[in-house]
Parts: structure tokens; sequence; C-alpha cells
């Protein structure tokens, strides 16, 4: 699921190249026209549509449904071809969770079939980085500051980070996609926090990770100005 297709998607996203990764999206579909077979592919299709999603959200609204709503549509495949594919159901809760946001009028379904698919894989893989990276983001996002569940979205995220360090970015068998993200979440949590140096500390590896993660950049520079 990995290798070098996984790598420019991620590139695209980090740089927020939405050229780039409509580009990419287009040569996917193709390619899984010309053989549905393939779930790896389909996989990476559905990859390409969640980032060009999440890159589009701030500034058009339509474009970014729209793609979450394929990237749905490829990772069902892929679930019903595979229903323990731990990689597939993580990847499918998030752009469900997204989607969700869109169709008020599904809105629950959305979100139901998004915890049911993230429960699924926790199952499976309870100590998968991904999968505890999409939780702990999923609990702090409505946990009340302070409170016992953000403390353990918290301790969780932290488990993420540390798993993520102790697995390789640029294996060809499962995806490479996450240890950046984690990272900076984790910086972010510690920026809101007060702690400073934890922050910066997790920031900095952030961009070790993903060097050109404007994301990342971003943040870096913010914190440099306090």
């Amino acid at each position: 699921m990995g290798g070098d297709l996984e790598a420019q998607i991620l590139y695209a996203y980090q740089t927020e190249d939405a050229n780039e990764l409509a580009d990419l999206r287009q040569m996917l579909g193709t390619r899984v026209k010309d053989d549905g077979s393939d779930m790896a592919l389909r996989y990476q299709l559905g990859n390409a549509d969640y980032r060009y999603g999440l890159i589009s959200k701030p500034k058009d609204a339509r474009s970014a449904e729209h793609a979450f709503a394929d990237c749905v549509q490829q990772l069902k495949v892929v679930d019903a071809h595979d229903e323990h594919s731990v990689e597939g159901l993580v990847l499918e809760s998030a752009c469900l969770a997204e989607l969700a946001a869109y169709r008020k009028v599904e809105g629950v379904l959305l979100r139901s079939g998004a915890a049911d698919r993230l429960a699924r894989a926790y199952k499976l893989a309870p100590r998968n980085p991904r999968v505890l990276l999409l939780r702990a983001g999923n609990d702090l996002a409505h946990a009340a500051p302070g409170g016992a569940e953000a403390a353990d979205a918290f301790a969780e995220l932290r488990l993420a980070a540390e798993l993520f360090e102790q697995s390789s970015a640029t294996s060809v068998d499962t995806p490479g996609w996450g240890h950046a993200e984690a990272y900076l979440a984790l910086g972010r949590q510690y920026l809101q926090r007060g702690d400073l140096l934890a922050a910066r500390n997790w920031i900095e590896k952030s961009l070790l990770a993903a060097p050109d993660y404007r994301a990342a950049q971003r943040e870096r520079a913010a914190l440099v100005q306090r």
C-alpha cells in the first residue's frame, strides 16, 4: 500500500499542491477503471481523494465534499473485498467523518458509519498508529478541555506518536502516512497546554519526517514569534 505512489500523494498534500493531487486522482481513477480488482490501487485513489478533500476544505467546500464522497466509494469496495483490512477501515472512517460535515441530512448515519469502521479497525489492530491517531483526534475534538476524556485522548495521541517513531514510513507493505500528522497534532496539543518546549520538539519532529509540510512550517514560524 505504500511506495512511490503514496509518497507522491503525501508530498502533494503536505505542500498543499491541489493541482498535483487533482492530476494524481485523475491518473489513479483511470488505472482503477482499467483494473478494478487492484485493491491497493483503490486504496491509494481513496487516499488521494481524502488528501484533496482536506486541502480543499478552506476554499472550495463543494470540491471537498465530492472528494470525500469519492474516497468513501473507493474504500467501500476495499472493505467489501476484505472486511479485515485495517488500513481500509481507518481511511474509510476518516472520509465518512469528513463527509458528515457536508451532508446534514445523512450526518448521523455517516458519523455512525465512521465510528463503526474505526471500532472494527481498533478491534483488529489496537496498536496500529493510524487507528490510534484517528481515535485520539476524534476524541480530542469532542472532549471538554481538562476533563478525563481529553486526558485519555491525549495519552492515546502520545502512544500513536511513539508507535509511529518505531515504524517505517517507507514500507511498501503498509501505508506510510501518519508520522508527520501525529507529531504535529501532538505538538499542537502541548502548545495548548502551555508546554512550549515539548510543542517545539514535536513540531520539529514533524518537519524531520516531512520537511516540506506547510502546516508544520506555519506552526514553527508561529512559535518563533512567541
